[in-house]
């Protein structure tokens, strides 16, 4: 072909190319100024579906003009069928990962399991699918989740683990004596009587559970007969293993149908996810999520289509109806339906229920994609990134002049005014600053008094920092101090007053100070008298609340520490004749104050150091 020539605004003028391109089925690869291929599409006439990207611009959608824009050069490759070209188009889209195309975002082979096509054979875990006569049962989503299915039936169908070659005269191992094993390596087993073993591995896989459960009580009966009791006790163990199983799998649908489920769906960022459950025999097996490459402007059915020729070009099984959340559009609609009739040698219905029991099916796996794709959006979130977000949160929700990369909160514990303490923790960048903590003994308070105890906290805290006022500033590195970027009182309006008036009483102005009330995670600032209320689900909320939460447990922690000392000493301590390591020696004894008091003067004589006479004393103190 001719070189593209370029029209005044310089983009390319492909009006030659376009005119000598056939009206056959083929690829079509488009390419930006430095030669990366951005977008491949599949057509059944490559002339009409690369034309319309460059004829009647307006009337595309933003994502199609923006690619538009970008396109410099294009490619296409020619196929005899529109199969071809979509199997082609798969093959391409996982070389090149162009910038526009919807797929699948992992890159990786997913994992499969599979029955091997050996003589005597095993269940493995693989990533390639080969022509070589084993079965196999997949795609999983992770490693993790293919082994501990292949685990369970480790410990259900007692077929060989190794892979050395049987000869019949071997050692045996383990396995065979965890009854995990009929090791053939032995010649303890026929031949026949080990692949009934694997048939029921592939029954239990394509989720036939309940269809082992007969033969296998038939055994176990014909076992007991022959008063083989361990080899029915056994028979007996995986039996019930099995029947668990079964009960927990869910049936939806008396038809016995063979159905993959499939709903998509979108963050408001532009990520996207697609799960699939996979309805066997009328229940419901399980079901996977696949996080997707889209972008905003991509419909729901375009990443469904886009997802679905992906997914089962390496799917292990086609079942004969595919349920999809949202209508495919009709020319992707009927290529998928042959492509996938040929990939399972038989019809393959793409259906979009309306109503009844398939709806709600479907609308079910739609749920669990809408929660897996936020569990995927926080997951893959940094600790530093969510962390930085809910700082910026709350210095927004507060009005703060700076992030508060440094918060101290204080909480007071006390029982009815007794053994008052405080705690002050410290939060370092959205993480607890353990080394940094305090833990404060109320010495000028009598009585129940927060607001007075938050005072004397406050008050003790900043006087010291008033007192070295040089070196609590921030460096010009950004290097941490002391100083606070925010102090939150735990409490509402009065312990935020009372920790107000502690700060102007040393002369520490200009302290960004809130109250965090428990009833209502309501936050009080100085000079307003509404509060304010951050929405349920923000980040900075959680970081709030887990920063209250654990000045409550510091100072909780620190007020039981102060009331067990106080009673030990009032209780023991007190006992004439009654020092350290007889208290000591009585607590080893019996472990608490309460059995020593409940203990008889002859038992209290048997502790090391206590004579008859201070047993006496023992008994008459507590």
């Amino acid at each position: 072909m001719k070189a593209n020539t370029v029209k005044p605004d310089n983009r390319p003028d492909f009006s030659e190319r376009l005119r000598a391109l056939a009206p056959s089925p083929g690829v079509y690869l488009m390419k930006n100024d430095r030669g990366d291929v951005i977008y491949i599409g599949k057509a059944a006439r490559l002339r009409d579906r690369v034309r319309s990207y460059f004829h009647s611009p307006r009337g595309h959608d933003p994502k199609t003009r923006e690619l538009v824009s970008h396109i410099v050069d294009f490619e296409v490759i020619r196929t005899d069928t529109p199969t071809e070209a979509l199997i082609l188009e798969n093959e391409l889209i996982k070389r090149y990962q162009p910038k526009y195309n919807i797929m699948l975002k992992d890159s990786k082979t997913y994992p499969y399991l599979k029955i091997t096509n050996e003589e005597w054979p095993r269940v493995i875990l693989t990533r390639r699918i080969v022509d070589d006569g084993g079965r196999y049962f997949g795609p999983y989503t992770s490693a993790g989740a293919a082994y501990r299915t292949l685990n369970l039936l480790n410990r259900l169908f007692p077929y060989r683990k190794c892979d050395k070659k049987i000869t019949g005269h071997d050692d045996v191992c383990l396995y065979y004596h965890l009854h995990q094993c009929t090791a053939p390596c032995i010649g303890a087993v026929d031949r026949e009587t080990y692949m009934q073993a694997l048939e029921q591995t592939a029954l239990f896989l394509n989720g036939n559970a309940e269809q082992i459960i007969g033969p296998l009580e038939e055994e176990m009966t014909q076992a007991a007969d022959a008063w083989n009791f361990e080899r029915a006790a056994e028979l007996r163990d995986r039996i019930n293993s099995v029947k668990h199983v079964v009960e927990r799998q869910k049936i939806v649908s008396p038809g016995r149908e063979n159905v993959d489920l499939v709903a998509v769906a979108q963050g408001a960022g532009g990520d996207a996810g697609v799960q699939v459950g996979f309805l066997r025999n009328g229940k419901i097996l399980g079901s996977e999520f696949f996080p997707m490459q889209a972008r905003i402007e991509d419909r729901p059915e375009e990443i469904l289509a886009g997802f679905l020729s992906q997914f089962y070009a390496q799917a292990a099984m086609v079942p004969a109806t595919v349920l999809v959340q949202h209508a495919l559009p009709a020319a992707d609609a009927g290529l998928l339906r042959g492509w996938l009739a040929q990939r399972r040698g038989g019809k393959v219905e793409i259906v979009t229920p309306k109503r009844g029991e398939k709806r709600k099916l479907v609308e079910m796996v739609a749920r669990s994609a809408e929660e897996n794709l936020e569990q995927s959006r926080i997951k893959h979130l940094t600790d530093e990134q969510k962390m930085t977000g809910a700082m910026t949160e709350l210095a927004e929700a507060l009005d703060l002049p700076r992030l508060p990369r440094r918060i101290e909160c204080f909480d007071i514990s006390n029982l009815q005014g007794t053994n008052t303490v405080a705690s002050m923790v410290v939060f370092e960048d959205g993480r607890p600053a353990k080394k940094e903590y305090r833990k404060f003994a109320i010495k000028t308070v009598d009585g129940p008094n927060d607001f007075a105890s938050m005072a004397e906290v406050i008050g003790r805290r900043f006087r010291r920092a008033a007192e070295t006022e040089s070196e609590r500033d921030r460096d010009s590195d950004g290097k941490w101090t002391v100083l606070p970027d925010l102090v939150i009182v735990d409490g509402g309006k009065g312990q935020l007053s009372a920790a107000l008036g502690a700060l102007d009483e040393v002369g520490w102005t200009g302290q960004a100070t809130a109250g965090l009330a428990k009833e209502n995670e309501e936050l009080f600032l100085p000079g307003r008298s509404d509060p304010i209320v951050l929405p349920r689900d923000s980040q900075a909320l959680f970081l709030v609340q887990r920063i209250r939460d654990e000045a409550h447990r510091f100072a909780v922690t620190f007020h039981r520490q102060r009331r067990s000392r106080a009673s030990l000493h009032s209780r023991l301590d007190d006992v004439p004749g009654i020092g350290p390591k007889r208290r000591q020696a009585l607590l080893k004894q019996f472990g608490s104050v309460k059995a020593i008091r409940e203990a008889s003067e002859q038992d209290l004589q048997c502790v090391a150091g206590i004579t008859p006479a201070i047993a006496a004393k023992i008994k008459s103190s507590l």
